[in-house]
């Protein structure tokens, strides 16, 4: 699901981001990431912030609104907002901006380890109550008989994309873009981010190395993520059957190697074969 990004900022947009900022020297668009129609690093003479927008007539503005409710409990994981604007038809959101580059998931990269340290620190965030926000369970209902191995109160981001993670030797690693945050059992972003991991290169046995470095999937049972592996096929299947782009049959074939190693690895005595576990 990807949204057109301007590649100019519509003039009633910059007028209200003006009012807000000063003077403008310059923007630039962000690379990656197709899901507001406005992202750009945004420099004035005191530095730069990063705005995301969308007009308040699109049928994601609840995006908007999402990110900001969720900005004050994710400190140090995501970058900080700086200020809100509603006006002209907007709805803008401003960041700071740690400007760095995008993770690297391959085989030897040195972000890979950095992001696993992120997922242990993201995987001891409870979601705020205040915010509504969909459970997994409730999302992958449709993908498993047994949904309910993924409860719990942790915050998800659930969109490892690496595009979604900034790497900058000033602030570290940052996790951006927060749409499609959801609550549900610690490990599940470690879990999504194994299939990303195969994608890149890694035997499922390597990408399950990195993610036991995080305590929460370490401690995960063997049956949640058996149940789990399986559902992730299931919504790759879905996605791929509806838009079957080039990198989302990479991810079906990355879930479907991940489950078939948990299905065969010694390490799991209580895996099942696919479909065993839902038959009682």
């Amino acid at each position: 699901m990807t949204t057109h990004r301007n590649e100019v900022i519509p003039p009633e947009a910059l007028a209200l981001i003006q009012g807000r900022t000063g003077e403008i020297i310059k923007y630039e668009n962000a690379s990656g990431g197709l899901n507001s129609e406005i992202a750009a690093h945004v420099h004035t003479p005191d530095g730069s912030v990063f705005v995301k927008g969308l007009r308040q007539d699109h049928r994601r503005i609840w995006t908007q609104q999402r990110e900001a409710d969720i900005g004050p409990y994710v400190q140090g994981i995501a970058p900080a907002l700086l200020w809100r604007l509603n006006g002209s038809g907007w709805d803008l959101n401003a960041f700071e901006d740690i400007g760095g580059r995008h993770a690297d998931y391959a085989p030897d990269s040195p972000d890979v380890p950095l992001v696993a340290d992120l997922l242990a620190q993201l995987s001891q965030v409870k979601a705020p109550p205040e915010v509504e926000l969909r459970s997994m369970p409730d999302r992958m209902q449709h993908h498993t008989a047994t949904p309910d191995y993924f409860e719990g109160d942790a915050l998800l981001h659930t969109d490892w994309f690496p595009t979604n993670i900034l790497v900058d030797p000033s602030h570290g690693v940052r996790l951006v873009d927060w749409a499609w945050a959801a609550t549900g059992a610690p490990w599940i972003d470690t879990a999504l981010w194994v299939v990303w991991l195969i994608k890149a290169g890694h035997s499922p046995e390597e990408a399950e190395g990195w993610a036991r470095q995080v305590p929460a999937f370490q401690e995960a049972s063997g049956v949640a993520l058996d149940v789990f592996a399986e559902a992730t096929v299931s919504v790759w299947a879905e996605i791929t059957e509806h838009d079957p782009e080039a990198w989302m049959l990479d991810m079906l074939n990355a879930a479907r190697a991940w489950l078939e190693h948990r299905s065969l690895s010694p390490l799991y005595p209580d895996v099942y074969e696919p479909g065993e576990r839902d038959n009682g």
